[in-house]
């Protein structure tokens, strides 16, 4: 089959990759559009060592299974459901996990994958392709609210307009929060406003440390310094970015201003698609271009260029 691959030096695309073999459980996936994810440009620079088919949002057709024939979206954590974390119900964090395009486990850039098929949710007839590969990033977006207490009087910032940056700021709209986002890219802010959300360039923003909750989407080794800027003592710090470099930092403020920081990474699918359905979330809006999968490295460096939102690239 056709697959993008990074083999650790370049991404290029193998027209006879081998068809993906399913484990018991699993179901193989005729993907028929995918998602190019900041997490997917962060491992062609290193970020988890990964090696195979890259990407992880993904909506495609079941081959079997009890889903056969129908369209899905998949989790892309696979536990082993026997470690601590697994019996925990921590299934996300399992010791022995792989992890969709990520982690020990070929990803959805290619004609076909596979999953178990516990991780596959169905997508409703009144979801479209190009919205149901948004359920992944949604759902991490969602995972905020599972992680942080929020209410309307708090003051919300949400850093980075970019693809996640403008999910989470939808999500936090739609719970009564008024959040603030702050970005460099006046293309991506425009479309903050267009949906009539709050939003502020990067070099007008003057951080007064007075942010009940932070949240940090910018993809960019210096986000938790900015974060750091804005939020109040006591305040807390949602991180969200994956990322391969390195970057000095002053944790000093964190901890004499006793800031909560929380790491948050995938969040629950289900609601994911049921907000999609029920058109809560506008993912339109958002995609910057459609890449054939001859063409996938041209998708990825697409996708890099700042003025990107999301970009798609189609079996």
């Amino acid at each position: 089959m056709k697959a993008c691959v990074f083999d650790g030096q370049e991404v290029r695309v193998d027209a006879s990759w081998p068809e993906p073999s399913p484990a018991p459980g699993e179901v193989v996936v005729r993907v028929d559009l995918a998602g190019v994810c900041q997490t997917d440009l962060e491992i062609v620079k290193g970020y988890m060592g990964f090696r195979g088919v890259l990407g992880h949002e993904f909506v495609g057709t079941a081959l079997g299974g009890r889903h056969e024939g129908r369209r899905v979206v998949g989790e892309i954590n696979c536990p082993c459901g026997r470690c601590d974390m697994c019996r925990a119900g921590l299934g996300n964090h399992c010791r022995h996990r792989t992890v969709l395009g990520i982690l020990g486990r070929n990803g959805a850039m290619a004609e076909r994958l596979v999953l178990p098929e516990v991780n596959l949710h169905l997508v409703p007839d009144a979801v479209t392709d190009r919205q149901a590969v948004f359920a992944e990033l949604l759902a991490a977006a969602l995972q905020v609210r599972h992680q942080v207490s929020l209410e309307p009087r708090q003051k919300v910032v949400v850093l980075g307009p970019g693809r996640l940056g403008q999910l989470v700021a939808q999500a936090m709209k739609a719970w009564g929060l008024a959040p603030i986002v702050v970005g460099r890219s006046e293309a991506k802010l425009r479309i903050v406003r267009s949906l009539g959300i709050d939003a502020v360039a990067a070099d007008a923003a003057v951080p007064a440390h007075d942010a009940d909750v932070v949240v940090e989407c910018t993809g960019s080794a210096v986000g938790l310094t900015m974060a750091m800027e804005f939020v109040r003592p006591r305040g807390t710090i949602v991180l969200k970015s994956t990322i391969a470099a390195s970057h000095g930092l002053n944790l000093a403020p964190i901890v004499v201003d006793e800031v909560t920081v929380v790491g948050s990474r995938c969040g629950p699918m289900g609601e994911a698609v049921e907000w999609l359905e029920r058109g809560l979330i506008q993912v339109d809006p958002l995609i910057t271009a459609e890449f054939d999968l001859d063409k996938a490295a041209d998708a990825l460096a697409a996708a890099a260029r700042p003025e990107a939102i999301k970009v798609l690239v189609r079996p």
